[in-house]
């Protein structure tokens, strides 16, 4: 089977708390031609841009930084508000490296615990959005009963991977459609049997978008992503696993058992 799909970058104005992020993305898909939202596009938004109009943007001129945080700034390189910022948005920090701390939160593993201070006005720096997949699902909510069109939205970061040079994009928050597909009993090309495989969709659509957003001043936050013909649905949520199932932190022996 050949799919067929466009990727339309979504060129906003710079967001700031209270914006209108819906009308922003029905603004911008309207001047890239592709008309209007449709029933099964796929919209992405970067993090940033959602935790933004979120109102989540934290100046560090009111951080007042604890020992620890003091502690890791000096030994990591980090300004110790930074750091202290981390601290609060962290379940665990692993460890690091010069520049960031390696962190577990809400079950995931991501540096800085996604803090960031790219595309934040200087001297702040914006979280990750309080619940991405809430986030998700309001933004879902408005673009359908503001055009009728029933899509999925996913709210994207930017992620390094272990022993890969670069980043990519992983959904954070996804709503409208299925997340990650189970594969497990499907046969392959030769008749065995799949038995752990599960296709993460909105991680593959994410990084889909991530080539024509950016990552620096582009100025586009968001991408429509038409003629994937995915399932439109109620579903919601990104769903990851427990440390100790994890191959890679399994391996590094970081985490016993039921820790």
């Amino acid at each position: 089977m050949t799919v067929e799909f466009r990727v339309h970058g979504l060129g906003t104005p710079v967001l700031s708390p209270g914006d209108d992020l819906a009308g922003a993305l029905m603004d911008a898909v309207a001047r890239t031609g592709a008309g209007a939202f449709r029933d099964g596009d796929v919209v992405v938004v970067a993090e940033t841009a959602v935790a933004t109009v979120e109102g989540n943007v934290i100046s560090l001129d009111g951080i007042v930084p604890s020992d620890e945080a003091e502690a890791l700034g000096r030994r990591y390189r980090i300004d110790p508000r930074e750091v202290q910022v981390v601290l609060d948005e962290s379940d665990r920090v692993v460890g690091g490296i010069d520049g960031f701390l390696l962190c577990l939160k809400n079950g995931t593993l991501l540096p800085n615990a996604g803090v960031d201070g790219s595309n934040a006005p200087p001297g702040h720096v914006t979280p990750l959005p309080r619940d991405p997949d809430a986030s998700a699902r309001r933004l879902r909510t408005e673009i359908r009963e503001r055009t009728g069109a029933s899509i999925g939205v996913i709210v994207a970061d930017s992620r390094t991977h272990a022993m890969r040079l670069g980043c990519s994009g992983v959904a954070i928050g996804c709503a409208g459609i299925e997340a990650v597909t189970d594969e497990r009993g499907r046969t392959d090309l030769f008749g065995g049997v799949l038995l752990v495989t599960r296709r993460a969709v909105a991680d593959n659509v994410a990084s889909a978008a991530e080539l024509v957003m950016g990552e620096a001043d582009e100025g586009i936050p968001a991408a429509l992503v038409r003629g994937l013909d995915l399932p439109i649905g109620d579903w919601s949520g990104v769903e990851g696993i427990a440390a100790d199932e994890c191959l890679f932190m399994g391996v590094l022996g970081r985490f016993p058992p039921g820790e």
